[in-house]
């Protein structure tokens, strides 16, 4: 008697109490799993856009500073053809002095100038922010050394040649020609030139940049630039009515006599 009134009281398996135990703690369970799904795609989501990008930027900043670096080779290339050639024509005058009034005056158009911006360089090492982005000390370094060196052909190249030909005028006098240090500003220039080169290709194989990305990036900079200047309706108004003007200028000057 006492045994059959614990079975009855007992939960059998078809007890609707069995029954609501169970979808309750299958709810909670699937609750639970539910946010914690949630949560998860929710800041693995976030993580991934974020991840992405951070990538997207730094690739942008080593894009930017290898497009300077390769535009201030070309101006360093340019001076160290320039002097070379400068070489030659003082050469020239050496080997037949009477050419000095015909050749002395080459001379000018010899005298190099920085052709690049800073404005590159002043966002990169002033921040930070960008150099933790980019993350690699090693391509830190050497865009610091380039950056330096650009800065020594500046100074001591572009700028100590034209002050010297400044205050020394040697096209107004043969020997002053003869005597211009063009050869030790070349050899100075060529060094400048050979270790920005070597600094430039190391910035490539680290960060994993090729010569064709380079190109592309170039030209994408270029097209915008063109594009912006040939779309300004105001400047071209401007440009064609200047044009007129001269047009006129010129066609009154004919009726007079000089």
């Amino acid at each position: 008697m006492e045994q059959f009134t614990q079975d009855a009281l007992s939960p059998q398996p078809n007890d609707p109490r069995v029954k609501g135990n169970k979808d309750f703690w299958r709810g909670l369970i699937s609750s639970i799993l539910g946010i914690t799904i949630s949560i998860a795609l929710t800041f693995g989501t976030a993580a991934i856009i974020d991840h992405y990008s951070k990538q997207r930027e730094k690739r942008e900043i080593v894009m930017m500073v290898m497009y300077d670096m390769y535009n201030s080779l070309q101006s360093v290339q340019k001076t160290d053809s320039m002097l070379y050639q400068a070489m030659q024509i003082q050469w020239q005058i050496a080997q037949d002095t009477s050419r000095f009034d015909v050749l002395r005056f080459q001379l000018a158009s010899h005298i190099p100038t920085a052709g690049f911006t800073e404005t590159t360089e002043q966002i990169f090492s002033s921040s930070i922010e960008t150099i933790n982005t980019v993350g690699n000390v090693l391509f830190t370094e050497n865009v610091a050394d380039f950056y330096q060196a650009r800065n020594n052909f500046k100074t001591m190249v572009c700028e100590s040649i034209s002050n010297d030909f400044a205050s020394e005028s040697p096209i107004h006098s043969l020997k002053r020609t003869l005597d211009f240090d063009f050869c030790g500003y070349a050899i100075f220039c060529n060094e400048l030139l050979v270790n920005m080169q070597h600094l430039f290709a190391q910035c490539q194989q680290i960060m994993g940049v090729t010569n064709e990305e380079i190109k592309a990036y170039y030209d994408e900079r270029k097209q915008i630039k063109t594009g912006i200047k040939d779309t300004d309706p105001k400047s071209a108004s401007k440009m064609n009515e200047m044009m007129q003007l001269q047009k006129e200028i010129d066609e009154a000057r004919q009726n007079f006599a000089f």
